[in-house]
């Protein structure tokens, strides 16, 4: 099993990687198919019009996430990762105004908005709970296309061929051949043994498999910049966010407060958990407000990971850039296997499989550069993972900030703590991390739908001010 670790850490846009970055990249699979030669096109048809329609979570949610509006933006050929955030206002209200997509490339389609996206809360799609489904016409109105995409969580969009592959042979996820191919926690601590080889140093054995080291060592350093620009942001922005809630943001006025405390010399007992928790705050209030993040290994749980990596260098005088790539590596390593095993999407299991998840990455990277060996990493990401397990999906209004944007930052101190437990011992522990992953995917089927990113319960109702 091989999942790249550029495939969990996906540069995009908020906020949300299920809802927002993988509906535009369906729309962009869909404008490539268009333009192939995969689908029998009949002599003399051409393509006028494009519709779409959103079921499930998608549907039910779709506008607090801004799923209507990231189809518009990939079918105007934009994609997550080189779509500017200030611009898309702008391309959206030009598809408003003329009812026509002109992506590159392309003759241009009619696609009205209001007509011809819908949100299908009637009509759930059996595979995903993130189902949409676009389809192209002619002149005439005939249907020429047609194609259902699921939008499977942390940015991933399958077909239903290729969903129901998935689910017939989990092995077949992947054919690439790697030198350390290790489908579980046990798999994974059983090479370690074997090879004498770190998490890190395995999972990047795994990744020059298929490119050379300086291409790996630019694309760990881009995902870090990112995120760290995300933090920063995030740091100097106030006022409101969209969408609504009228939610404040806090970021700037913590972390204003915390830098009078550091010059200062004042005693702070909490003083990591504080810093830890701006952090996050700050990446997830950018997300929120459709700002460029990284998935990590979801948008709505885009905080953790950063924010335990500028604790990391906050607080840990020994921390340089090659620690950093260290600490990516293994968070996806252990976030390839929850995915593999279990899910990220918060609307099939939960927030246990978003900020959840993303702790357990986190706690497994803090441990690795903090020089824990394989057994210790491990047993922090269990540790993290263990205490999120049952976390509801419940964002009131759809809006990935409430409980989202404060979710994180309790993730990243989490994260932290069973980093710090971890390394207290020797790596001996009661649950396996294999045996917590799977308790999570059982969780996740046992959960009601409505605590599944549909805002039907939870706290999205239980809310007067919703």
């Amino acid at each position: 099993m091989f999942l790249s670790v550029f495939d969990v850490f996906k540069i995009g846009v908020g906020p949300s990687s299920s809802h927002t970055m993988g509906p535009m990249t369906a729309a962009n699979r869909f404008l490539d198919l268009i333009l192939s030669d995969e689908w029998p096109r009949p002599a003399g048809a051409h393509v006028t019009a494009l519709k779409a329609s959103l079921h499930g979570s998608l549907a039910y949610t779709g506008i607090g996430h801004g799923t209507g509006n990231a189809v518009i933006i990939g079918l105007m050929g934009e994609a997550p990762d080189k779509v500017d955030p200030d611009r898309m206002d702008d391309i959206i209200a030009e598809v408003e105004r003329t009812g026509r997509v002109t992506p590159p490339g392309h003759p241009g389609y009619s696609f009205k908005p209001k007509d011809d996206l819908v949100y299908d809360k009637k009509t759930p799609l059996p595979g995903h709970a993130n189902a949409m489904r676009l389809t192209a016409l002619d002149r005439d109105g005939r249907v020429l296309l047609t194609q259902v995409y699921f939008s499977i969580g942390g940015g991933f969009v399958v077909t239903e061929t290729e969903l129901l592959a998935m689910q017939k042979n989990k092995k077949a996820a992947s054919t690439q051949k790697v030198p350390y191919p290790f489908a579980s926690a046990k798999e994974m601590l059983a090479m370690a043994a074997s090879s004498g080889l770190s998490i890190a140093q395995m999972k990047r054995a795994n990744e020059e498999a298929v490119m050379d080291r300086a291409t790996l060592d630019a694309g760990l350093d881009r995902i870090w910049d990112a995120m760290s620009g995300c933090i920063d942001r995030g740091l100097k922005q106030d006022g409101r966010l969209p969408g609504g809630l009228n939610v404040r943001r806090r970021a700037r006025s913590i972390h204003d407060k915390l830098q009078e405390e550091w010059r200062s010399n004042r005693q702070n007992p909490l003083l990591a958990n504080d810093w830890l928790s701006v952090y996050a705050m700050a990446v997830n209030e950018e997300n929120a407000a459709g700002g460029r993040v990284v998935t990590s290994p979801t948008n709505g749980a885009a905080g953790v990971v950063p924010a335990t990596v500028r604790y990391y260098l906050h607080f840990h005088p020994e921390a340089d850039q090659e620690g950093i790539r260290d600490y990516l590596l293994t968070a996806a390593a252990i976030g390839g296997i929850i995915k593999h095993n279990a899910s990220i999407s918060g609307a099939e299991v939960g927030c246990q499989g978003e900020v959840g998840s993303a702790s357990a990455m986190a706690a497994a990277g803090l441990a690795a550069v903090m020089g824990g060996s394989p057994e210790q990493i491990e047993n922090a990401a269990e540790i993290a993972l263990e205490h999120h397990l049952g976390m509801t999906c419940d964002p009131i209004a759809g809006l990935v900030q409430v409980p989202c944007i404060e979710r994180n930052a309790l993730g990243a101190v989490k994260a932290v703590t069973a980093a710090s437990l971890a390394m207290k011992g020797d790596g001996e522990h009661f649950v396996p991390l294999d045996a917590c992953i799977e308790t999570m995917r059982q969780t996740g089927n046992d959960m009601n739908e409505k605590y599944k990113e549909t805002s039907l319960g939870g706290l999205a109702v239980n809310v007067v001010e919703c």
